[in-house]
């Protein structure tokens, strides 16, 4: 033990303990959690804008159903028989294949038996001889037959029916390894063209993208998994018709997909079965407009030898993405862009070997940073950071620009900040003398009654605890971490506006016989009939929740004040206030060396629930039942919904209040809460168009009531449940899956 103990004073604290951490950040990368991904991925975003990949002629061409389109020929869908005329156009002009970003699902209802129903007045032969004519999808399928054709499907989140008639899904897969499909992007239905085309196309792939977390387009899966098959893009689709392959290759080992390939071709993809788009900017080169190519406006050495994908780039058909290299780009042609990429071999590959390569650096510089720095001047370390962070950059984005290789060094740079981050803070902190003075000073935060009751009573500060019947309140901040954001380079900022913003929050609280139970961030928990007794708990409780919006809506007049004269950016501090009232157990709890007065139990728990429920009601104040009746001499209220949160087997009514207790007499008031309650019933008993009529009253019945956004959160729960209905048996209660 002796060595041991010598070892560390010569060692170092400091040094042992960002060598601890430099071991934990290590499955921290492994576990890769949101915000490092993100950073990496904005990193190598910024590399495409730097380097787009570099065009290399045009294999791909798109057909264009574009305004001009429109405009000519009519409104999207067009009649079957147009898209038919310009299937055997483009096959004309010696197209390879043909692939469709746009489904058939529906049959066409201009066909001519179809048409003739809405027809009025016409006689019984034209009617028969309307009827006799073949149908529209009829005539796209023939043209279909005549050429290459690859047609679209969708991936749907929900299952599909099976249409009758529904051909079998046809693309044939050869799997060289484990099974792949744990590892596939999923989808339970798939959302297929009607069986005459889906039968004549000589392909059939997804045209399903699923963009990032953050919108934008990265990665886009070759093969998938719907309806409990494999079944590939459209691209690799198309690959396979031109390559006249009978199946896909894919190549898969216990880590997942390596790569998809048709003969010819292989094309690199993550353990998902995606590949990295290698983006470049949008080229109206890549574009035919649909209606030169009807009217034969387009020579055939355009499109002769070329693969044409057939999509919109119209607005108002709503296929638009966003790129790492261009904010808005339809949708057909981040395929196009695919295509580019795998025909030109210039995909992006983030190597297997790559998270091995990045802790590894990471490892070693770590090491050097922890055994000299403590060494050597700050201006030296300084100098070393700054060429250490050119180096990494540099090599990355060589990697990136020579050999299309995405190798992050964003991980290496953060771990040995921290690493010399905490080596700095904790020489500096072992040399403060008064922490526990400051521990102690903010040990506490009571309310006034508080302090002379501890003050006449000291043998209270023990370990122990009371039941009693009281009244809880939590506050939050919404969107705060935008507010925080605005002050990354500015925390001492932050603080000041935090400390200026919960004062007068706190002090609403404590003037009305509250006590502060703690801070948590932005966020305040408080109590009411402890320690001294309260009778008009509930009341005093909505009082205060009532002034603190009042209070934080009048710092936010300073603040716009502000912001205006100083030419600051405002962000306004609104406030979510949950308050519930029942049994709990308050008294010192901790242990013998530290404790707090604090408060335990379900109405605890339940009261942090209704705080965040807040933002799902889009109220400022949600209270509980108990809340409601034993306030309700004093403030009006209205139901708003029941209530079952996460880890509660029994629901619970929930409140809005309205105002002070004035209000009962006001009819307005009246007849909201009448017309809400009408709503409420039919809501429950499933009467869907009915309650929705109810929520317009109410609307309007609500005007100065700040509750307008309740009603629009009860329009999308409707149209939620409209479109899968909650059963017989549902009780009209409101289960609530997050904390």
């Amino acid at each position: 033990m002796n060595r041991i103990a010598g070892w560390a004073r010569r060692f170092g604290v400091a040094r042992a303990v960002c060598l601890v951490l430099l071991f934990a950040l290590i499955p921290l990368r492994l576990a890769d959690p949101r915000p490092l991904e993100e950073l990496r991925l904005r990193t190598f975003d910024f590399f495409q804008v730097l380097r787009p990949r570099v065009q290399k002629g045009y294999p791909v061409v798109i057909v264009d159903i574009d305004e001009a389109s429109l405009k000519v020929i009519g409104q999207w869908p067009w009649p079957r028989t147009t898209v038919a005329d310009l299937v055997t156009r483009i096959t004309q002009l010696g197209a390879l294949a043909i692939g469709f970003d746009v489904i058939f699902a529906e049959p066409d209802r201009m066909s001519p038996a179809i048409a003739e129903q809405s027809f009025r007045g016409i006689d019984a032969d034209t009617r028969a001889k309307l009827d006799s004519l073949p149908s529209n999808d009829a005539v796209l399928a023939d043209a279909i037959k005549h050429s290459r054709v690859v047609v679209g499907q969708v991936g749907s989140p929900f299952s599909q029916p099976k249409v009758p008639g529904e051909a079998t899904l046809q693309t044939g897969f050869a799997i060289r390894g484990p099974d792949p499909t744990p590892f596939l992007v999923t989808f339970p239905g798939l959302l297929r063209n009607v069986p005459p085309i889906e039968e004549a196309a000589a392909g059939r792939g997804l045209f399903s993208i699923n963009p990032e977390r953050d919108g934008i387009i990265r990665r886009v899966p070759v093969i998938m998994e719907a309806q409990g098959a494999l079944v590939p893009s459209l691209t690799m689709e198309m690959l396979r018709v031109v390559t006249h392959a009978g199946a896909i290759l894919v190549r898969a080992d216990n880590a997942g997909v390596q790569a998809v390939a048709v003969p010819g071709l292989e094309v690199p993809t993550d353990e998902h079965g995606q590949l990295w788009v290698h983006f470049n900017k949008t080229d109206p080169a890549r574009y035919l407009s649909a209606k030169d190519v009807l009217q034969g406006n387009v020579s055939a050495d355009r499109l002769r030898g070329k693969l044409v994908l057939v999509g919109t780039s119209a607005i108002g058909l709503l296929d638009l993405k966003t790129t790492p290299v261009e904010a808005v780009m339809p949708g057909v042609e981040v395929h196009a862009q695919i295509l580019e990429s795998v025909l030109t071999k210039s995909l992006l590959v983030h190597p297997n070997y790559a998270i091995g390569a990045e802790l590894t650096v990471a490892v070693l510089i770590g090491l050097a940073i922890i055994v000299a720095a403590p060494m050597l001047s700050a201006a030296v370390v300084v100098l070393l950071g700054a060429l250490l962070f050119a180096g990494l950059v540099g090599l990355s984005l060589y990697l990136f620009v020579e050999h299309n290789l995405l190798i992050d060094f964003t991980y290496p740079l953060i771990s040995s900040w921290l690493i010399y981050l905490v080596l700095t803070f904790v020489n500096y902190f072992r040399e403060q003398k008064q922490r526990q003075q400051i521990r102690s000073a903010f040990g506490y935060y009571l309310s006034p009654h508080m302090v002379e009751q501890l003050a006449r009573s000291p043998e209270k500060l023990v370990l122990g605890g009371e039941e009693r019947r009281m009244t809880i309140l939590f506050s939050d901040v919404r969107g705060f971490t935008t507010v925080s954001e605005h002050y990354k380079d500015d925390p001492q900022g932050l603080t000041r506006l935090m400390n200026r913003f919960l004062t007068p929050l706190t002090n609403a609280i404590i003037e009305r016989k509250g006590t502060i139970d703690k801070y948590i961030g932005d966020a305040i928990m408080a109590f009411w009939n402890a320690p001294v007794d309260d009778p008009e708990q509930e009341a005093n409780a909505c009082d205060a929740a009532l002034e603190m919006q009042a209070r934080a809506a009048a710092l936010n007049v300073e603040l716009k004040r502000e912001a205006e004269a100083n030419g600051g950016v405002y962000m306004p501090l609104r406030i979510g206030v949950g308050l519930n009232t029942g049994p709990c157990v308050v008294g010192n709890m901790g242990s013998d060396f530290r404790f707090n007065y604090s408060v335990l139990g379900d109405t605890v728990n339940f009261a942090s629930r209704l705080e965040a429920r807040t933002k799902d009601y889009r109220l400022p104040l949600v209270i509980g039942s108990r809340t409601a009746e034993g306030a309700k001499q004093k403030f009006a209220a209205m139901e708003i919904d029941l209530i079952q949160v996460k880890g509660k087997t029994q629901p619970e009514a929930v409140f809005a209040v309205l105002g002070r207790a004035e209000l009962e007499q006001d009819p307005r008031c009246r007849e909201l809460r009448e017309l809400n309650a009408q709503m409420l019933a039919a809501f429950r008993k499933q009467q869907w168009h009915e309650a929705l009529d109810l929520i317009g009253r109410c609307r309007k019945a609500a005007d100065g009531f700040d509750v307008a956004g309740l009603y629009d959160m009860y329009e999308e729960r409707i149209a939620a449940y409209r479109a899968e209905p909650p059963g017989p048996d549902w009780d009209g209660v409101y289960e609530a899956e997050s904390k």
